[in-house]
């Protein structure tokens, strides 16, 4: 890890994240519903979801900027506490203004985790821009960081321990479950 990651890393306040390609490997499945007609479901990793949890613990925001609307994305950021759920956006540098605003972060305390194009923009304008390893080879180039694992298979944890780790509380959370 480099000393400009870990410091861009340790002013944190505001992670903000793509839903498909980065909290989901980027399939969509559809499955019928009880009506008949079809369903839109995602299939999320356990362990970037209490790793999103610990952010919640430690005063971190999280939240999502998707382009797509997704009653599973929904049910995912209220399991795993996030602050800020937006679907159906494509542009998304408005949405990133106006959380800024509402959450009264700089953009240097807010990191952005993408993998396709539209991600792009946000990731331009943060303070840590982060690209899943599954990303296409132009959102690596404006990355920061670019994780080793793929999106929906523990990019978000290996985020968020970097995370931790720069702000000092990645040893809190290793003492809480026993695993010094």
């Amino acid at each position: 890890m480099t000393p400009d990651i870990l410091e861009r890393a340790s002013r944190v306040k505001l992670l903000l994240m793509d839903v498909d390609g980065v909290l989901t490997d980027g399939h969509l499945i559809n499955v019928p519903g009880p009506d008949g007609k079809m369903v839109e479901t995602k299939a999320f990793d356990s362990q970037d979801g209490i790793a999103l949890q610990w952010l919640s613990w430690h005063g971190v925001k999280t939240g999502v900027i998707s382009g797509r609307v997704s009653p599973a994305t929904e049910e995912r950021a209220r399991q795993v506490l996030m602050t800020y759920v937006y679907q159906g956006h494509i542009e998304k540098i408005p949405i990133l203004e106006e959380i800024a605003a509402k959450s009264g972060f700089g953009m240097t305390e807010i990191a952005y985790m993408g993998d396709d194009l539209t991600d792009v923009v946000i990731m331009r304008r943060v303070g840590l821009a982060i690209a899943t390893a599954n990303a296409r080879a132009e959102v690596k180039r404006a990355a920061h960081f670019v994780t080793e694992a793929a999106g929906g298979s523990g990019a978000v944890r290996e985020v968020i321990e970097i995370l931790m780790k720069a702000q000092g509380k990645w040893g809190e959370i290793l003492r809480k479950y026993e695993a010094e």
